[in-house]
């Protein structure tokens, strides 16, 4: 909806309003101090509303200004995903722009898998909702339990996947390189990541 299409649709609301709750032009006029001609003007689209024209009237019907332009309702917030599910394991893509930062929703399924570490350009945050979480990261295997994070440069050769105890639950961020997360897995007991 363009600036000229919210304009246009002003003078018939104000108009509208006006007849809902039995205001005359002159009426209206009184309460505001705007002239009845400009007022008349106003409704038939002859004159161009501005703000100093449409506060007064908005305060005299007691009304959000939001009512008398007719601001377009806010869209719906909601990421409605549609599963996929790739090797076995069920993503829910939380974002809609493709490129850039991606986020997902995973649900990996109990099932023991020998790790097939690979490497590619970006850097991966993740996020453990339920469950345990395996990661092999280059030299290092470890396990994170629900709460836990880790990141990690995707150029690393990497896993991850069930610990084959149950399934397992978690966030996924991925970016193309240099888009860290700056969010860090809670500290072991010996101030060290697990």
């Amino acid at each position: 909806m363009t600036t000229d299409d919210v304009l246009a649709g002003v003078g018939p609301r104000l108009r509208r309003l006006r007849k809902e709750r039995e205001v005359t032009l002159a009426a209206l006029s009184e309460t505001t101090g705007i002239s009845v001609s400009t007022l008349s003007r106003l409704e038939s689209g002859l004159r161009k509303p501005s703000l100093e024209l449409l506060l007064p009237i908005a305060q005299a019907h007691q009304v959000p200004l939001d009512e008398l332009v007719g601001a377009p309702p806010v869209g719906d917030p909601r990421v409605r995903a549609k599963p996929i599910v790739r090797g076995g394991r069920t993503h829910w893509p939380l974002t809609r722009q493709p490129g850039g930062l991606q986020a997902y929703k995973v649900l990996e399924p109990q099932r023991k898998l020998e790790p097939e570490p690979r490497s590619h350009e970006g850097y991966e945050w993740l996020y453990v909702l339920s469950g345990r979480l395996r990661i092999v990261l280059g030299e290092h295997d470890v396990v994170l339990g629900a709460g836990e994070a880790a990141e990690f440069d995707t150029r690393v050769p990497h896993w991850f996947g069930s610990t084959g105890e149950g399934p397992v639950e978690f966030l996924s961020l991925f970016g193309p390189q240099g888009e860290r997360m700056h969010v860090r897995a809670r500290p072991s007991r010996h101030g060290e990541a697990d």
